[in-house]
């Protein structure tokens, strides 16, 4: 297939965030060392310690710390009797504004009854209809009912300890969590051995591994406003970026319509499928606004929903609109969405009578590391699956609930690619030193520089953006870097900083070099769709 990508040239980046000797640092040995133990790395390990592999696990926190726990929305499947692969492709390569790959858009779609099915089979608890079949709901962007949830608004939950209960059944499986991965390390021909990490006991220790798989997850952190835990800061895509991996597509990220929005606390999501069952939008004028934007109304695509709920915020002079659910059956709902019944409970927030002040948020990153269709990068014995990776099932815009189905469908590919090619002569120690020159620069304070980052991002490469803020924005983050990206650290909140500053500085040139509007990116100096410059991505090679 003919590579009609632009091609973008990254900044120069130092090779390892800390100095390494070999000779002094701890050591541990695997077959297959998985990085990230969301529903994408859990699947990965899975795979591969079914083909005897001896697998290593890590956990930048616990395994309760990830985008895939937290997950309230469901998992998009072809289920239901009147549904169909081809329109669940349709849906996918529509939401995708034709910069999908086609193909893995196929694949995905099609593997996702059985390994839901699989799930099942694994303890996983779909909400059921009476009849025993798992019951089904329509999301904005889909033509038929398709996601299935489990424990209401538990999804992510209860897929995830299905995967756990799973991997604890292997003993070739050994999880280490709370173990902040640093680098991969490769060697002089860029192929990746393993990884530098520093353990909970504040070591440094190399991993060495025949192959390795990032599964880290996403860059919601990246923002003021997000969704995200906060283990979400970009890590893997700065590890992959240093390491000389292809980046693609950073400049789309998708934002989330609607988080609960009180002031001075931390943001909570409120899953669209309760605009799927008929929760109303309304702006602070109780005025039922959608259908002003999309004849789609409440069921448009994210993006559609998350630029009219800001164009009339903005109409409005206000910071937040509302979700109204009056209307709901309280009993039901407690019941149904038991997560967030909890949530506005705990805000007083009377679901019969109240309304639910929302606003968009950042939620998902649809870029990333470029695999192919066996998850493999441009880095031998390197592979990439789940959110961190870019497999081309997104395009330009992620069709809701399909992330859970990629992770879960590229984590088996990349557990079975990584085992299969597998170095035949195993992991081995590579005795190599690598230092790093002292810095005669000030040091900036990193919680003032991410504070700062974080609404910088929100401003300049937000929902909408310009030429002017997204130069702007490049010209702020550079200067950060030149205090931040020379120094050494030894703990993640320094390495956290290096690492977002890395992958924002990515985001907005791809941003700028985009001059058009195509799903996710809006830009309101080139509101229309150019596909006779931009129908293909744009990557840091």
């Amino acid at each position: 297939m003919k590579d009609d990508s632009i091609k973008l040239k990254r900044f120069d980046l130092r090779r390892y965030l800390v100095p390494i000797n070999t000779a002094a640092t701890q050591q541990l040995f695997t077959d297959c060392l998985i990085i990230g133990a969301g529903v994408a790395g859990l699947r990965a390990a899975i795979e591969a310690a079914g083909s005897g592999c001896e697998v290593v696990l890590i956990s930048k926190k616990t395994l309760e710390d990830s985008n895939t726990w937290n997950a309230q929305g469901g998992i998009a499947s072809v289920i239901g009797g009147d549904d169909s692969f081809a329109s669940h492709i349709e849906d996918t390569l529509t939401t995708g504004c034709s910069i999908n790959d086609r193909e893995i858009v196929e694949q995905v779609v099609k593997d996702g009854p059985g390994l839901v099915k699989e799930l099942l089979e694994w303890g996983a608890e779909f909400d059921k209809k009476q009849d025993g079949s798992i019951s089904i709901t329509l999301e904005g962007g889909h033509s038929h009912a398709r996601i299935a949830h489990a424990l209401g608004d538990n999804t992510g939950k209860a897929i995830a300890q299905a995967l756990v209960n799973k991997v604890k059944q292997f003993d070739n499986i050994t999880i280490i969590e709370n173990y902040y991965t640093i680098d991969i390390v490769t060697d002089d021909d860029g192929k990746c051995l393993g990884a530098i990490g520093k353990t909970h006991k504040g070591m440094l220790e190399i991993i060495w591994a025949k192959t390795t798989i990032l599964a880290t997850g996403g860059a919601g952190r990246l923002y003021r406003e997000t969704t995200n835990p906060e283990v979400a800061t970009a890590d893997g895509l700065a590890i992959a970026a240093r390491a000389g991996a292809v980046l693609r597509d950073m400049e789309f990220m998708q934002f989330h319509p609607t988080t609960l929005y009180i002031a001075g606390a931390s943001r909570a999501l409120i899953t669209e499928t309760l605009r799927g069952e008929g929760a109303i939008l309304r702006d602070v004028n109780n005025c039922a606004f959608m259908t002003e934007y999309h004849p789609d109304a409440e069921l448009a695509s994210r993006d559609i929903v998350s630029r009219a709920i800001l164009q009339q915020m903005l109409k409005t002079n206000s910071t937040h609109v509302f979700l109204d659910i009056r209307h709901f059956d309280k009993d039901h709902f407690a019941k149904r969405f038991p997560l967030i019944s909890e949530i506005v409970t705990s805000f007083d927030i009377d679901i019969s009578k109240d309304l639910i002040p929302v606003r968009p948020s950042a939620h998902y990153m649809i870029g990333g590391i470029k695999t192919d269709r066996l998850g493999r990068t441009n880095i031998a014995n390197l592979f990439a699956c789940g959110e961190v990776a870019s497999t081309g099932l997104h395009g330009a815009n992620r069709l809701g609930s399909n992330s859970l189905l990629e992770g879960l469908v590229f984590g088996r590919i990349a557990g079975r690619t990584a085992t299969g090619q597998s170095d035949p002569n195993g992991a081995s120690l590579k005795k190599f030193r690598c230092d790093i020159p002292q810095s005669d620069r000030s040091r900036l304070d990193t919680v003032d520089v991410l504070n700062s980052l974080r609404s910088l991002m929100w401003r300049n490469v937000g929902i909408t953006r310009l030429a002017k803020p997204l130069t702007e924005a490049q010209e702020i983050i550079s200067f950060w870097q030149r205090y931040v990206l020379d120094k050494v650290f030894d703990s993640p909140a320094g390495w956290e900083c290096q690492n977002m500053l890395t992958v924002c500085q990515m985001m907005a040139k791809a941003a700028e070099a985009r001059t058009e509007s195509r799903g996710v990116h809006f830009r309101g100096d080139f509101p229309e769709t150019d596909d006779t410059k931009f129908k293909t991505h744009i990557e840091f090679a």
